[in-house]
C-alpha cells in the first residue's frame, strides 16, 4: 500500500476538515503550462529521482544513475505559481526520510524541501483531475473556510492521491488552504 501524507484531523466544520499536517520533505519542481500538462511535465524528472537519479549528500552520482531509490507517496500536489501558468509540482517524500540522510536530485530542475508544520482545510472529492473540478471546489472551500471564521494564509493546493488508470469515478482528490492557526 502507498504510504499517505500524515495529518490529524483538529475538527470537521461543514464543507471541510481542518487538519494539522507534520512537517514533511518533498521533491518539487516549477513548471510553466497549462493546469492539465503540468504535472505530466514535471512527472519523470520527479519520478527519476525517486528512481535513483540521485547523488549521496556528499559524493558525486555513482555510474549507471544514482544511489538511492526513494518510494512513491500520495498524494502528488499541485500549487498555482506566482504567475499564470506557472505550476509547482510536489511528491511528498516518505516520513522516513530525512533532510540529513536525503539524497541531492542529478537534475537540477528537481528541489527538495522541507515544509513545517501546517494547520489547513481540506475538501475531500471523488473524480476527474480537471482544472474546472478541482476549482470549483477550491471555490467552495475557500468560502467554507471563511464562513468558519478561519483566516486563509497561503496558496491553495490541489492534491491527487490515485494512479491515472484509477477509474475516474475511484479517484481520491483533495483541495486543502493553509489556514492561520
Amino acid at each position: 500500500m502507498t504510504e499517505r501524507q500524515r495529518y490529524r484531523v483538529v475538527a470537521r466544520h461543514p464543507g471541510f476538515e481542518l487538519r494539522r499536517y507534520s512537517a514533511h520533505l518533498v521533491a518539487e519542481m516549477r513548471v510553466q503550462s497549462s493546469f492539465t500538462r503540468a504535472p505530466l511535465e514535471a512527472f519523470r524528472p520527479l519520478t527519476a529521482y525517486l528512481g535513483g537519479a540521485n547523488r549521496a549528500p556528499t559524493g558525486p552520482a555513482t555510474p549507471g544513475g544514482g544511489t538511492q531509490k526513494i518510494a512513491m507517496t500520495a498524494p502528488v500536489v499541485q500549487i498555482e505559481g506566482e504567475w499564470p501558468g506557472a505550476y509547482l509540482i510536489q511528491f511528498i517524500l516518505p516520513a522516513t526520510c530525512t533532510a540529513a540522510t536525503l539524497p541531492e536530485p542529478v537534475d537540477a530542475r528537481v528541489r527538495i524541501r522541507e515544509i513545517p508544520v501546517q494547520l489547513a482545510a481540506a475538501l475531500r472529492f471523488s473524480g476527474r483531475w480537471t482544472e474546472k473540478a478541482f476549482s470549483q471546489r477550491a471555490t467552495l472551500l475557500g468560502r467554507s473556510v471563511t464562513a468558519a471564521g478561519l483566516q486563509p494564509t497561503g496558496a491553495i493546493r490541489y492534491a491527487r492521491f490515485d494512479p491515472p488508470w484509477k477509474p475516474w469515478f475511484l479517484r481520491r482528490n483533495e483541495v486543502v488552504l493553509p489556514v492561520v492557526e
